[in-house]
């Protein structure tokens, strides 16, 4: 999800990233993306063969920070980033045209507010010190759960750092209060320092990340496109019905602190894996939206008040469908 920070992977990453130039020709794809469970289906599919079956040849690159991955989509190193819909939002520019083509995950737990003391509510953080990771999902939710309670972002204080460095400040008891992910959330609680205060079970369909192409890449590829969603799906069925052999598939795909398939299938408990139904409803149709729609609006207005849209944002700026029901 947004920003999930690994500078040794991400070293590598951009390396790899910038020694293929220009924009990806018929039958192949390179996606760009941070560390995360939600994006383990991608490694199903190109491992079992999925999508070389439907003539697509796809690129995973793991480049653990998000404003490089869509600086590499502008400039053409990369086709897509997978990330979360309001991650993206802010990159969305009257020059740099991407939509999102396919939903990944969402995040139903995944993502949670640790604190140390015996607060009950977000409004008990009221003139905490916060640390959270500025400009990014998680400044994005915690907003959320902010204004839910008739709070603002200047009713804290908050400390900006990575979601990994928020946790191991709070771990190491520097804050009181921290904006995170997993395994951070389960590793307080083995370690039995702090709580999960809230988590993102609260505000389901929040936190969804999905595959956002270049424009210029959907008009002219549009059959590799239909092939990407294609074996996703197919990578997604074949997860329901061999869930313990995807997970050892996707956790060695994925790798990094998820490598273990046992850390895997843990982290994987805080996600809703989309299949082609929920895609088809949570896209919609340009005649009648679905709820990524509702979620453009909230994130608009959310970064908008934080002063991070570079344009006016709709259902139709963001979002192509027509690949979902194919």
């Amino acid at each position: 999800m947004q920003t999930r920070w690994k500078w040794t992977r991400f070293v590598a990453g951009i390396l790899a990233g910038f020694t293929v130039a220009g924009a990806a020709v018929a039958g192949k794809m390179s996606i760009g993306h941070t560390t995360w469970v939600g994006y383990g289906p991608l490694y199903l599919a190109r491992d079992l063969g999925y999508f070389k079956a439907e003539g697509l040849d796809v690129d995973l690159r793991v480049i653990e920070e998000g404003s490089l991955i869509m600086t590499a989509v502008a400039g053409g190193n990369l086709d897509a980033d997978a990330s979360t819909l309001d991650e993206i939002m802010k990159y969305r520019a009257k020059d740099f045209c991407f939509k999102a083509v396919l939903v990944l995950d969402e995040s139903h737990g995944g993502d949670g507010v640790l604190v140390a003391g015996n607060e009950k509510s977000v409004k008990d953080l009221k003139g905490k010190t916060v640390a959270l990771n500025e400009g990014s999902t998680s400044q994005f939710w915690f907003s959320i759960l902010l204004a839910k309670e008739g709070m603002t972002p200047a009713d804290v204080k908050v400390s900006n750092m990575t979601a990994d460095d928020a946790a191991a400040a709070f771990l190491a008891k520097r804050v009181p209060v921290a904006v995170t992910w997993e395994p951070h959330l389960s590793l307080s609680k083995k370690k039995k320092q702090g709580r999960v205060l809230i988590d993102s079970s609260s505000t389901p369909g929040t936190i969804v990340d999905v595959v956002a192409l270049r424009c210029d890449y959907i008009e002219k590829h549009p059959a590799d496109v239909a092939a990407l969603v294609k074996g996703y799906y197919k990578a997604i069925e074949y997860m329901k019905k061999n869930q313990s052999k995807a997970y050892g598939i996707m956790a060695k795909g994925v790798g990094g602190f998820l490598k273990d398939p046992k850390d895997f299938a843990d982290a994987a408990k805080g996600v809703r894996f989309y299949d082609k139904a929920m895609n088809v409803a949570f896209l919609g149709t340009p005649e009648k939206p679905g709820a990524a729609a509702d979620l453009i609006k909230l994130g608009s207005q959310v970064w908008s008040q934080l002063g991070k849209l570079k344009m006016d944002l709709d259902y139709a700026t963001l979002i192509d469908p027509s690949f979902a029901t194919k």
